[in-house]
């Protein structure tokens, strides 16, 4: 075959969870989480079942749910989208970054990204004809270098994704950092792809600086949620995305041919939950008591730990333990110790030297007790 991909392999998420059943380790390599869905949910998409709620949705989603997604936004953030012409609901997120790649990226075209970078960006890119340009966050805590970025920025430049609360490093971006791409984007036609899926997962009382907050970068955004991040449902495969009208009619021309419309009777039950607060604000309460209940667990290792800023993502640096490198060494303990997560080299498009592994903490507590006991013994 003359492959469109001829570099792309099977996804490292697959291949360590693969492994992990193998092995009959403890997997905390997939971002899942292994707790109960909420039964009100549950329930809310039983009835819709029950109510008839089951045949082809329109195209860009229920209009409910775009009614309460709106409704969301304009609360949270101040800005509102028209739930007609500037939000669709989508097959999870991977689906609407896959439909946005391809409706705005053209042969030729030049696409920022930051590694590590979340695997599923690049892919669209080269199966649209764009060029991936690689920048890598900087630090131990994984930050932009916008002096670097201004660097790469050429004619060819037509998008630039950028993922905050960032999978896989948890970090954060800052008020600071908002104001510093509106400079750079400023008097350019660039398109900030923004996946935002961890918005609700943000720890230490910092702040979610979504795009649609800053008017200037709204206005040249595409915009990518989860409800499936949101309410444990990762299953579900259901999300969004939110564009001004030109931007969304190019999004849902791919959108249509892509898969068309999304699972009727949990767009009708999301709209339905969604509409009591409680249920989305809660949740970054909830991770940060596991987040925090995870590194207090791991007190006792020799993993060196920064706590994450959001995401249900914990990175642990092995350097103090052994110079072996993270593919191998993730490897290694699923083998060895009966534990998986994930390498972060796999998240750099090159050979990147690494001695850091992701573990998801979206676990309940007695799974988190058996890992830190057998990282502690490590």
């Amino acid at each position: 075959m003359n492959s469109k991909l001829p570099n792309t392999k099977t996804s490292i998420f697959a291949v360590m969870s693969q492994m992990a059943n193998q092995y009959g380790a403890l997997n905390l390599s997939q971002g899942f989480p292994d707790f109960p869905v909420s039964n009100k949910l549950i329930e809310l998409v039983n009835k819709n079942m029950l109510a008839g709620n089951n045949q082809y949705a329109p195209m860009p989603g229920v209009m409910e749910l775009r009614e309460v997604i709106s409704e969301k936004i304009e609360k949270i953030h101040g800005k509102f989208y028209n739930p007609d012409t500037e939000i669709t609901v989508t097959a999870g997120a991977t689906q609407a970054l896959y439909s946005t790649i391809t409706a705005l990226v053209h042969e030729g075209d030049e696409v920022i990204v930051f590694e590590p970078v979340y695997d599923s960006y690049v892919p669209a890119i080269e199966l649209s004809g764009g060029t991936p340009i690689f920048l890598q966050l900087k630090g131990d805590d994984y930050r932009i270098d916008f002096a670097e970025l201004q660097k790469v920025i050429t004619a060819k430049t037509r998008m630039i994704i950028i993922n905050s609360p960032h999978n896989p490093t948890g970090a954060v971006l800052s008020e600071d950092d908002i104001k510093k791409l509106e400079k750079i984007i400023s008097g350019t036609k660039i398109i900030l792809l923004s996946d935002e899926v961890y918005e609700h997962i943000i720890f230490d009382k910092r702040k979610h600086y979504s795009f649609a907050g800053s008017q200037k970068l709204a206005n040249q955004s595409v915009i990518i949620g989860s409800f499936g991040k949101t309410f444990h449902t990762t299953g579900w495969k259901t999300g969004y995305c939110l564009a001004p009208k030109e931007i969304m009619n190019e999004i849902r021309k791919v959108h249509q041919f892509v898969v068309f419309c999304v699972n009727t009777p949990v767009q009708y039950a999301v709209a339905e939950y969604f509409k009591d607060d409680n249920n989305y604000l809660s949740v970054k309460e909830m991770y940060q008591e596991k987040r925090d209940y995870f590194i207090k667990l791991l007190k006792g290792s020799r993993f060196k730990i920064t706590p994450a800023e959001g995401t249900y993502f914990q990175l642990l640096d092995f350097s103090n333990i052994t110079d072996m490198p993270d593919n191998e060494y993730a490897e290694f303990l699923i083998k060895e110790h009966k534990i998986a997560s994930i390498p972060v080299s796999a998240f750099y498009h090159d050979k990147h030297k690494s001695s850091v592994l992701r573990f998801c903490f979206a676990k309940g507590n007695e799974t988190l007790e058996k890992a830190a006991e057998i990282l502690n013994k490590i």
